[in-house]
């Protein structure tokens, strides 16, 4: 299998479209003092409206315990002025993910 490493942001497809952030705050979802850069495998991909969303499986290298983390992106169609497309992750697929951290404390 051919697994490549994809650098990806969390919060990179709000910071394409102006309109997410007539609807959102970031300050509300997120806490900009807890960043976090995780490194997992793409266990699943939902590139739906109003966000993309995607899940890693990361395993913690001191307890080999292995927690899904869910990554929210921007509006399908913000990404794909980017060049984003819905087969840009794929299942299997290695990625480093950097963003932060929730305020509600979900993963």
């Amino acid at each position: 299998m051919n697994v490549r490493t994809v650098a990806v942001s969390i919060v990179a497809g709000m910071l394409l479209s102006g309109a997410a952030f007539a609807h959102h705050s970031f300050s509300a979802e997120f806490d900009a003092s807890k960043p976090i850069k995780l490194t997992g495998i793409v266990t699943k991909v939902e590139w739906t409206n109003p966000h993309v969303w995607f899940y890693i499986n990361v395993k913690d290298e001191a307890t080999g315990e292995v927690t899904n983390w869910g990554a929210e992106m921007g509006p399908p169609h913000g990404l794909q002025r980017s060049g984003w497309r819905r087969e840009t992750l794929k299942i299997g697929e290695s990625v480093s993910v950097d963003g932060f951290l929730a305020r509600n404390g979900e993963k």
